[in-house]
């Protein structure tokens, strides 16, 4: 066999160097540091060993230890923490890490059994925070409330799993996680007391062995991963969200010298980050590699991968581009597949080719023309689908209707256009936001006449809630009360009604109680007091007065506005329920409201009464008078619910000790009790056993005149001589001696597993 030149080889091999050379991908760590652990990538900024990673007193955890010492696999953690990484994504900005879910087990009699070590993961001062995109929190097991807290002890998200027999096979419910979550700790609580064998045999059919509680990528739940009844320990992955935290954003970082801006490459991009403060780098485009380094960012030779481009020509790379033209010789599209062709060298052709283009040209304008008329056709279209849909065509003519009945103005109740809201919110900016709910988001509005409204902007819809839309919007206008936020209209031609609201100027009771807006330890009992009494009428009025009886359904101390005079007004009937005509008739539906406020009975029975908002309202009165949360997990476990400390409190004969240091110094001992034996019946287990709302606001009304009274305040008075000047005032003859017996399995104790109430 003949040998071949020696010039010809060294070409060979030459070229075969060049292709090898433009092939390599240069390296994403730092020259001469490790940069696989395992089949984990570990590109810098992060690194394994000193030297190797970005380094900062603020934040440290971009270094990595990887522990390949032992036979098995190699592990790859955060040096400083110990959190094992199973992979880093430098494009992304993500890393995914391992816990182990959280789980209790409960014995046939409802018991505790066993449990595992509760996980938790602090990761402050790293570059990490808890992806709320990617990442949510999971409850699973019947019947459970899940929720985690962050390094405060505050809670942060959270949900309840209840299962009926038909549905036992799904137990498990998921929560989104807000943004900028650095702690989780699970807390995971059986909603079930204990009860003996026998009592626990109607129930033990709807409940799971074990309960679950952890934070999991969003992935993994739709892998098929759930197992309602397992027993075992598990881990589940959690996606981490990274960033360079340390000098705030792009333009901030770029002027702090001493922040050492982050991305190195001369053709690299910075951008900001949604999760949390920080900042992220990219290659430029036309360029790839690690933005992080020096001559990180390399140019993409797009000729050697022309089919992934698009071109089909002659391609020429430049620096961060690449031109793709046809043959000298041809003409055509060399983006497309065959798109060049031999030049056409017919001069009738090419004036033909030029007529047709001209043609083409045209018919393309009024092509353009129609579908732009077609699209504003359909614009309106839809628009005129979601206004009969949502029952526009039945609520004018109830408008209509009760006009000629009233001989006026239907109330002022008016639908509004989806033009009109936009342009009286800024098309729903950001910044117009007064607050988030369960139902939606509440938007400050500024109507053509300049008046303020709050306009509701509700999430999806059920299909038999909105048969009921339109009466219940028009039963709801119609209620003109000075406690409760007028409903001004409603935009019927979007998906998803929008509900316009009276603007309320002074925030919400909670904020007001808790946030530092007024009311603190010298906040007078009077205008305690007065708020509560006025709730109480609002509610009342609803109950009582309105036509059909309306029933709130989630009142608690967020859905209570204060306007500048601290008039109490409440709102917020997301939640709400017109009450059936027939008492026997059942109110099937899904559990709704907020823990902590929620009452036990509906919680079991899924039926909605009048009973249930007097529950709710009893809560709200003593976070009123105490200015305790309703919930609190700082403390020992059996004082974490308001309402379970505050019964607890009365059967020791305590419970002044629970209230507001001003409620203490102000309010009698007959005063106290009174409030005591009414907040009881408030929040007894049994519906049969509260009071009605109306009876309530009178006896606050009644309370508070008593108070107004000289010998109302603490140490006032002679009760003998006054006696039947107090009997009037406060409705019914004190006793300050009132005992109260407590019976088991009538109030449920979320927290404690446990049961009590009370008898005169």
């Amino acid at each position: 066999m003949s040998r071949m030149p020696t010039t010809v080889q060294l070409l060979i091999v030459l070229h075969l160097l060049s292709v090898a050379a433009a092939q390599r991908q240069p390296s994403l760590a730092l020259p001469g540091c490790r940069e696989m652990c395992g089949n984990v990538t570990v590109p810098y900024p992060f690194g394994i060993g000193a030297g190797c990673h970005r380094d900062n007193t603020q934040y440290s955890d971009f270094e990595l230890a990887c522990d390949d010492s032992g036979p098995s696999a190699p592990r790859l953690t955060m040096a400083s923490r110990g959190y094992r990484l199973a992979e880093i994504s430098l494009a992304a900005g993500e890393a995914t890490t391992y816990l182990n879910a959280t789980r209790n087990c409960y014995n046939s009699t409802g018991g505790f059994d066993d449990r595992n070590r509760n996980t938790y993961m602090g990761i402050a001062d790293s570059p990490f925070l808890f992806s709320s995109n990617k990442t949510q929190l999971v409850a699973l097991g019947c019947p459970t409330l899940g929720f985690f807290v962050d390094g405060e002890g505050q809670y942060v998200s959270g949900c309840m799993s209840v299962c009926r027999k038909a549905q036992l096979e799904v137990g498990s419910c998921r929560s989104a996680i807000p943004t900028g979550i650095d702690f989780f700790e699970p807390v995971q609580n059986n909603l079930l007391p204990r009860r003996s064998q026998r009592e626990y045999a109607t129930i033990a059919s709807l409940t799971t062995p074990c309960h679950y509680v952890f934070l999991v990528q969003t992935d993994w739940l739709d892998s098929g991963h759930i197992i309602l009844n397992r027993t075992d320990d598990f881990e589940v992955p959690v996606v981490l969200d990274w960033a360079i935290r340390n000098g705030g954003n792009c333009s901030a970082a770029k002027g702090n010298v001493m922040a050492d801006f982050a991305c190195r490459s001369a053709n690299s991009e910075c951008f900001d980050v949604d999760n949390g403060d920080g900042y992220r780098c990219n290659c430029s485009t036309g360029y790839d590699g690690n933005p992080y380094l020096d001559r990180g960012c390399t140019d993409i030779d797009e000729c050697q991968h022309k089919e992934n481009y698009g071109c089909h020509g002659v391609c020429s790379n430049t620096e961060g581009h690449y031109t793709c033209k046809c043959p000298p010789e041809e003409t055509g599209d060399p983006t497309m597949k065959n798109g060049c062709r031999p030049k056409d060298k017919f001069t009738v052709a090419l004036k033909a080719v030029t007529g047709v283009g001209v043609g083409v040209i045209l018919l393309g304008s009024i092509c353009c023309g129609t579908c732009l008329a077609l699209q504003k056709s359909n614009l309106m279209r839809t628009k005129k689908k979601f206004f009969e849909h949502n029952g526009g065509i039945i609520l004018q003519q109830q408008m209509r209707s009760y006009n000629g009945t009233t001989g006026g103005a239907s109330g002022g109740f008016k639908i509004f256009s989806s033009e009109e809201l936009k342009k009286a919110t800024n098309n729903f900016a950001a910044d117009q936001i007064l607050g988030r709910g369960g139902h939606g988001i509440v938007y400050r509005g500024i109507l053509t006449d300049n008046s303020v409204v709050a306009i509701k902007k509700s999430k999806m819809m059920e299909e038999a809630e909105t048969k009921e839309f339109t009466r219940e919007m028009l039963i709801l206008s119609q209620i003109n009360h000075r406690n409760v936020v007028k409903l001004l209209g409603c935009c019927l031609e979007v998906e998803v009604p929008m509900l316009v609201y009276e603007y309320v100027s002074n925030g919400t009771l909670y904020q007001y109680i808790h946030g530092g807006k007024g009311l603190n330890a010298d906040t007078a009992l009077d205008t305690r007091l007065r708020i509560g009494a006025e709730s109480a009428e609002a509610l009342a009025y609803m109950h009582s007065s309105a036509s059909p009886p309306i029933l709130h359904g989630d009142v608690k101390t967020a859905n209570i506005l204060l306007d500048g005079s601290l008039t109490a007004k409440v709102t917020d009937f997301g939640a709400s329920k017109l009450a059936p005509s027939d008492e026997a008739e059942v109110i099937a539906t899904l559990v709704q409201g907020t823990c902590g406020y929620l009452d036990p009975e509906y919680l079991m029975t899924c039926q909605l009464t009048d009973k249930s908002d007097v529950y709710s309202f009893g809560v709200v009165m003593l976070e009123l008078l105490t200015r305790k949360k309703v919930l609190c997990f700082d403390g020992p476990e059996e004082n974490r619910s308001l309402v379970a400390c505050f019964v607890m409190a009365v059967k020791f004969g305590r419970h002044a000790e629970l209230m507001d240091g001003n409620v203490r110094k102000e309010m009698g001992p007959e005063a106290l009790e009174e409030v005591t034996h009414l907040l009881m019946r408030c929040v007894s287990m049994s519906g049969d056993e509260r009071p009605r709302m109306k009876e309530v606001a009178e006896r606050l009304e009644a309370l508070r005149r008593y108070q107004q009274h000289p010998w109302g305040h603490a140490g006032g008075g002679d009760l003998e001589e006054e006696g039947e000047d107090e009997k009037s005032l406060l409705g019914r003859k004190q006793q300050c001696d009132v005992d109260y017996k407590f019976r088991p399995h009538d109030l449920l104790d979320l927290e404690g597993d446990s049961t009590y109430t009370y008898s005169l």
